[in-house]
């Protein structure tokens, strides 16, 4: 017996051209969901079928429905109804005001999909009127008027993540510098102003890993008021980028040779900051076994 728990869920972005619809697909895609853009309605129901077929790999899809698809869009109706015995499905329509859309269409310099040769608002007013049923039957409206791409993306993170979903995902990275800065990090720590185990014989052999290395780069000087010091100044960076909606940061900790200083500091501070709201974390060794 398939439950309402079971069935396969589906949201529908649909609306006026140039009200965001390609932000709120890249926003959704970033949540987790499959997304599939200017697609007639007509292979929805193919949609969800084949979709269903990956089991739980893909729980979740998105596809981006609009007057692109000319005269396959005066289905839409019938078709979200049908769907709705089978699956959940949710229909999102975006929309703004005239004088906002005809200013988009201007900055990219680009012609209204239904202009032909009138105006932009000619498009734009033509559009509106063979959207009006769509509209008045979905499930939410979003006016972004009077938002910019980054306030869309995150008031669709705000309405569509999982309960449990981390608002940005941090990667630990240590590395050494011997072997260069790495490429595409939001930031860099130096530890090397700690002493370094290498030049302690029973210690050169080991890494940030081991306890014993830990231990010692944990028991020098500064490195506990860093450690606490550097998570603190972290949180509130963090906290903003997710209220930026910039999902992803990796934050590079770095000794001379990536072994043993940089491994065993950006472990402990993986851990403090593992614990802040939203915030999921994972460590990546760049340089280590690299000697």
């Amino acid at each position: 017996m398939t439950t309402e728990n079971d069935r396969q869920e589906m949201l529908i972005v649909t609306g006026m051209s140039g009200a965001g619809r390609s932000t709120v697909a890249n926003a959704l895609e970033d949540l987790g969901w499959y997304v599939v853009d200017n697609l007639p309605p007509q292979m929805l129901r193919p949609l969800v079928e084949l979709v269903g077929r990956a089991g739980t790999s893909l729980p979740k899809i998105a596809a981006v429905v609009d007057i692109r698809g000319r005269d396959f869009f005066t289905d839409i109706q019938e078709i979200v109804h049908s769907l709705r015995k089978s699956a959940q499905v949710r229909v999102i329509f975006l929309e703004a005001r005239d004088d906002v859309l005809v200013r988009r269409f201007e900055s990219v310099r680009r012609p209204h999909p239904l202009q032909a040769d009138g105006t932009i608002l000619d498009g734009i007013s033509a559009e509106r009127s063979k959207l009006s049923a769509v509209r008045e039957s979905c499930d939410l409206v979003i006016d972004t008027s009077d938002l910019n791409i980054h306030q869309l993306a995150t008031t669709i993170t705000e309405r569509f993540a999982a309960a449990d979903a981390a608002g940005v995902h941090v990667t630990l990275m240590s590395f050494g510098f011997k072997y260069g800065l790495p490429t595409d990090v939001d930031m860099v720590a130096d530890v090397r102003f700690l002493p370094n185990p290498f030049w302690i014989p029973e210690l050169r052999a080991h890494n940030g890993q081991d306890a014993e290395v830990r231990d010692f780069v944990l028991e020098q000087t500064g490195a506990r008021e860093f450690i606490a010091h550097y998570a603190a100044a972290l949180e509130p960076v963090l906290a903003g980028y997710q209220r930026e909606n910039k999902r992803h940061a990796t934050i590079a900790v770095g000794c001379t040779g990536g072994k043993h200083r940089s491994v065993a500091m950006a472990a402990e501070i993986a851990a403090l900051i593992k614990d802040f709201p939203g915030v999921a974390v994972s460590l990546k060794n760049r340089d280590l076994g690299r000697e």
